[in-house]
C-alpha cells in the first residue's frame, strides 16, 4: 500500500524527534517523500533537506523538494514541487526528473500541464483537518482529473491508508498523506 502514497512532511505534526520519524517513514518505502516545511526559509530549509535527502537515500526512496528550486540544484534532486503560482514563474521546467504542482480544479490542471507539470496533486478530495472549514473537493471531481491528465495525479487532503483503495479505483496513480506519515 505505501508504494502508491507520497509521505508529505509536516514538522508541528511530528511527536518525536523529527529525522528519526523520517527515518520511519523511509523504512516503509512510500513511492516518494516530499519536504514540504513551508515555514523555513531557504537558509533553514537547505540543511533540513540534506538530512532527510541522506535518510531517503539509505532507504532508496525518492525525495522531492518542495517551493526551492536552488535547494534542489544545490543538492542535485532533480525532483521538485511547486505551488502553481511558482510554477508560472520557474525559468526551466525542462531540467526536471520529476515537476510537480498542487490543483484544485480541472482549469488549474490544464495550466499545470501547459507549464510542464509531469504530476500533479489534486486536493483536497476529503475533508481534512489541515484545511478546516475548506469542503471536500470529492472523488468524482478526483475522477474526471484523472481521466483528463496526461501525467499520473495523486490525491491529497485526508487520504488515509483506509481511503486510499478508493483513490486508486477513481484512477489516480496514488495518494499524499501527512498526518499518518508523521504519526507512524
Amino acid at each position: 500500500m505505501y508504494k502508491h502514497l507520497i509521505a508529505v512532511t509536516n514538522r508541528s505534526l511530528c511527536p518525536g524527534d523529527y529525522l528519526t520519524q523520517i527515518e520511519r517513514i523511509c523504512a516503509h518505502h512510500p513511492r516518494a517523500v516530499l519536504l514540504r516545511e513551508k515555514d523555513l526559509p531557504l537558509d533553514e530549509y537547505l540543511p533540513l533537506a540534506q538530512q532527510v535527502k541522506e535518510r531517503c537515500d539509505r532507504h532508496n526512496v525518492p525525495l522531492i523538494v518542495h517551493n526551492y528550486p536552488e535547494a534542489a540544484i544545490e543538492l542535485q534532486i532533480p525532483r521538485l514541487h511547486l505551488p502553481l503560482a511558482r510554477l508560472r514563474e520557474l525559468d526551466t521546467p525542462d531540467n526536471w526528473e520529476w515537476l510537480g504542482t498542487s490543483c484544485h480544479s480541472m482549469e488549474q490542471l490544464n495550466e499545470a500541464l501547459s507549464l510542464g507539470a509531469t504530476y500533479v496533486f489534486l486536493g483536497n478530495v476529503f475533508e481534512t483537518t489541515c484545511k478546516p472549514g475548506v469542503p471536500a473537493k470529492g472523488l468524482d471531481l478526483l475522477r474526471q482529473v484523472c481521466q483528463k491528465s496526461t501525467v499520473p495525479v495523486y490525491a491529497i487532503g485526508g487520504i488515509s491508508l483506509e481511503r486510499l483503495p478508493s483513490v486508486l479505483e477513481a484512477g489516480a496513480a496514488g495518494g499524499c498523506m501527512m498526518s499518518g506519515f508523521m504519526r507512524l
